[in-house]
Order: C-alpha cells, then sequence, then structure tokens
C-alpha cells in the first residue's frame, strides 16, 4: 500500500469502528476502501473481519454500564453467536461469493423495517402476552434462532448486522434500545473474534490492513461508545434507520 492508502484505510477503520459501536454497517465504510487499494473481494472481507474485532471489543467496554443486569442474557445468546459466525465463516470460506450476496438486501430490508416499527411492534407483543404472566428477559427460543441465523449473516458479510441484532432483540425484549446496543456490541465482538480464528489458519488476508482496521476500529469504537450512549432512543432508532438505508442503496447498487 502507498502511504495514502495506509491513511484512507486507517480512517475508515475509525469511522467503521465508530459506526458499528452506535448502530452497525461500520463493513460498508472499510469494505470499499480495501477493494480500492487493489484487494479481491474474498481477502478484502477477511482482512476486514479480522481487523474490526478490536472495534468490536472496545465499543463492548465502552458500554459496560449498560451491560449491568445483562449477563446471562448476553452468555445464553452468545452461544448462537459462537454456532452462528463459525457456521458463517465456513460459507465464506467455500461458498462462491454471489451465493450469499443475493440475499443480503433482502436481510437489511426486513431489518430496517424492524428497527423503524419496533416501538409499535413491542406494544404487539406486550398485548398478547397473558396478563400478570412472567415477562421473558432472554428473548426464548425464538429470539436464540433468530440471532444465530444474524450471525452466520454476520461471520459471513458482517454488513448491518449490528441491526438485524437490535431490530430482533428490541421485537423480543422488554429493555431499553441502548441496553440492547451494548448487548449488540457483545454479540458482534463473539461473532468476529470467532470468525477471526477461523480465517486466521484457512483464509488469505493482508496483514498491513488488519493492524490500520485494527488500530482505527479499537480507536473508533470508544468513541462511537461514548458519544452514542448520549443519544435518546428515538434519535438511536434514527441513526440506525439511516445508516441502514445507506447500506441497503450501497449493497443493491454494486
Amino acid at each position: 500500500m502507498t502511504p495514502a492508502e495506509m491513511a484512507a484505510v486507517f480512517a475508515a477503520g475509525t469511522g467503521a469502528g465508530a459506526v458499528n459501536a452506535v448502530v452497525g454497517s461500520g463493513t460498508l465504510i472499510t469494505f470499499p476502501v480495501l477493494l480500492a487499494t487493489g484487494l479481491p473481494p474474498v481477502t478484502a472481507t477477511v482482512s476486514n473481519g479480522l481487523g474490526l474485532v478490536p472495534g468490536s471489543i472496545s465499543a463492548a467496554i465502552g458500554y459496560r454500564e449498560e451491560l449491568r443486569g445483562q449477563r446471562r442474557r448476553v452468555l445464553l445468546l452468545g452461544i448462537g453467536a459462537v454456532l452462528g459466525g463459525l457456521a458463517g465463516a465456513v460459507l465464506l470460506l467455500t461458498l462462491p461469493a454471489s451465493a450469499f450476496e443475493r440475499i443480503v438486501p433482502v436481510l437489511v430490508s426486513l431489518a430496517l423495517v424492524l428497527v423503524a416499527c419496533q416501538p409499535l411492534i413491542s406494544k404487539w407483543v406486550r398485548r398478547r402476552r397473558p396478563a400478570g404472566g412472567p415477562v421473558r428477559r432472554d428473548g426464548g427460543p425464538l429470539l436464540f434462532t433468530g440471532l444465530t441465523l444474524a450471525s452466520v449473516y454476520g461471520g459471513y458479510f458482517s454488513a448491518a448486522q449490528g441491526i438485524i441484532y437490535v431490530s430482533l432483540m428490541g421485537m423480543l425484549l422488554d429493555d431499553t434500545l441502548q441496553r440492547l446496543n451494548a448487548a449488540k456490541n457483545v454479540l458482534a465482538a463473539v461473532v468476529n473474534t470467532v470468525a477471526a480464528v477461523l480465517f486466521v489458519f484457512f483464509a488469505d488476508f493482508d496483514w498491513t490492513a488488519v493492524l490500520l482496521i485494527a488500530v482505527g476500529s479499537a480507536l473508533g469504537g470508544l468513541i462511537g461508545a461514548r458519544t452514542g450512549r448520549r443519544f435518546s432512543p428515538a434519535v438511536l432508532r434514527t441513526l440506525i434507520v439511516s445508516v441502514g438505508t445507506v447500506a441497503l442503496v450501497h449493497l443493491v447498487l454494486h
């Protein structure tokens, strides 16, 4: 890479780390930049996945206050994240990119609808619960299955992964959007880490790109967490839908 390309990759990693902490879809910042440096698509995807691991971890640390009381939930859903992330990484290494990318715009579209309609859906879910019945704090089998499948997608191509997580949890859990966003960051860190372990041993990647994105995303994750924690639920939801819409347009056009 030239010095200018290295600076661009580092800046993209910082931006992606910040966006992932608050919303998700940071891959749509780094992936095009990596392609512009001349990396093949699969190599760019793998390098991006490895580089974003520190950013996911720093974002989770930045949201540690919102994670209080969510240990059981995160541990349970983390099992699905491990299984799904591993499956998605295997798909990336074994299947042609076109086979999975066809469904990506559909997944992102569905996620955006769920996030935008989350308040209405939550009210509908609460009305259908038996009066005086217990509130599921882990979302039950439906959330576990949904997040496991979303983690398969995340292990393959992580763009909008966080949006899907937040939309599913917002529909099936009674909690604030900020706390759900904190849980999302931990689950994304799990998926990215599991996929990264597999990539290190079985995939081709560019060490320069990985290191630049890793340092940038770690910095961006802390910045994004500090900023995002101040947003109201309405502002955060609007930001999620806005970034997700940009992600969808990018995926459809490319």
